[in-house]
């Protein structure tokens, strides 16, 4: 069996008070500090009976490691989201909404937000909902995570515009010819405040961590063949092989073109991947030739260049093989960047980097630990490329966007 640091327990406590008051709490824990374990210990306090997990993929593995440390008296079933339609009519007496934030498009709710929604709606169970970032981009997030849920602060709203007339204010964008209503200014005040008696958060500081992250930008000379391409491409928006074509005749598959192409890999028009330049992935092999690395990439097609130059033998997908044998993980930062350590990896190399801020702030902390004193992430950026204009913008919180791309390489 494993105990809860102290402040879990607190946590804990706080929490029980919170779903027996209201039927939910949101735990708004920075990554690292516990969220998983303090809910599975939060469900046993409550005297559930069946509980439900829903999380990622790649994290389930994981959470269902903490249950069985944890030996809790109730049954758990851990399902990602994107299962969700394979689940048995079962009266859960709570729903476990890990990484809830991934609800929070607007105006219109996601598919996975309306199957949550159905699933409390069919069940009343209690719910938690855990994130190290609840509203990553706007407060207008907020709505689509709990709207389904019994009890839920916003619940005599009938849909996301009722609620926006009175917690947004609603500005009016161009999108090419069109002008449109901006639902993204959601007026945090009214929010916080409303969401704040639901809402328990806790930070790494406040956990005690007093972990360092180190970053260094390597520069990586590609082939001049590359270059070549990304010239033609921007001036003929097409370049056309013997068998398989590049198109960009819109600036978002220009942008993502290129963004491909500078870290050598492409996507062709016919959906066809080739490896263009493996000079990255030849980089970490010189440079860790006995570590245990952690790699981000973005593009399939660079996992294909990673395994080409590492070794099959030597790179997983899987955490549990990568904490026993493996030398190497390499995950897509997308799916990876949430729900899992990489506790056991000496150093993180980023192969790519994604137009997501949010993506930025959480995969590079896949490391940090309570005890963890310095965390040392490398990012691969080519010479030339369009990768430090997107770390500029990240670092700043900011995404990159098609407006960013085309003033830093398009006007010239």
């Amino acid at each position: 069996m494993i105990t809860l640091r102290d402040y879990q327990e607190d946590i804990a406590s706080r929490a029980v008070s919170v779903i027996e008051t209201h039927g939910m709490v949101y735990l708004s824990m920075e990554v690292r500090t516990g969220k998983t374990l303090t809910s599975l210990a939060i469900c046993q306090r409550l005297g559930a009976s069946q509980v439900l997990f829903l999380t990622k993929k790649k994290a389930i593995s994981s959470i269902e490691g903490d249950y069985k440390l944890l030996a809790p008296d109730y049954d758990i079933t851990v399902i990602n989201y994107e299962s969700l339609h394979k689940l048995p009519k079962t009266k859960w007496d709570i729903i476990v909404c890990d990484e809830a934030h991934g609800m929070g498009a607007f105006p219109k709710p996601s598919k996975r937000a309306k199957q949550v929604r159905d699933l409390f709606f069919s069940t009343r169970a209690k719910a938690i909902l855990l994130s190290g970032t609840p509203t990553p981009e706007s407060y207008s997030q907020i709505y689509h995570q709990i709207y389904g849920i019994p009890g839920n602060p916003f619940e005599k709203y009938k849909n996301f515009y009722r609620w926006a007339d009175d917690y947004v204010n609603v500005t009016l964008k161009y999108l090419g010819y069109a002008q449109v209503k901006d639902y993204s200014g959601a007026i945090s005040t009214k929010v916080l405040g409303a969401i704040k008696p639901f809402t328990i958060s806790y930070t790494q500081k406040q956990a005690g961590f007093e972990s360092s992250i180190d970053e260094e930008v390597v520069t990586i000379d590609i082939s001049e063949d590359i270059h070549r391409v990304v010239r033609r491409l921007k001036r003929d928006f097409v370049v056309e092989g013997s068998e398989e074509v590049i198109l960009a005749d819109t600036g978002a598959k220009m942008m993502q073109k290129c963004h491909q192409l500078y870290s050598g890999t492409i996507i062709f028009e016919s959906g066809n991947t080739k490896i263009l330049d493996t000079s990255k992935a030849e980089w970490i092999k010189k440079t860790f030739p006995d570590k245990k690395i952690g790699i981000f990439y973005k593009f399939k097609a660079e996992y294909d260049a990673i395994v080409q130059v590492l070794g099959k033998e030597n790179v997983t997908q899987d955490i549990e093989e990568f904490n026993t044998k493996s030398q190497y993980i390499a995950l897509q930062i997308v799916s990876g960047r949430e729900g899992i350590s990489l506790r056991n990896a000496e150093y993180l190399v980023f192969y790519n980097i994604d137009f997501s801020a949010t993506s930025y702030w959480q995969a590079r902390d896949r490391m940090t630990t309570k005890d963890r004193q310095f965390n040392k992430v490398y990012w691969l950026f080519s010479r030339g490329g369009i990768e430090k204009d997107i770390y500029k913008a990240v670092t700043k919180k900011k995404d990159y966007t098609l407006r960013h791309f085309k003033l830093d390489h398009l006007s010239l």
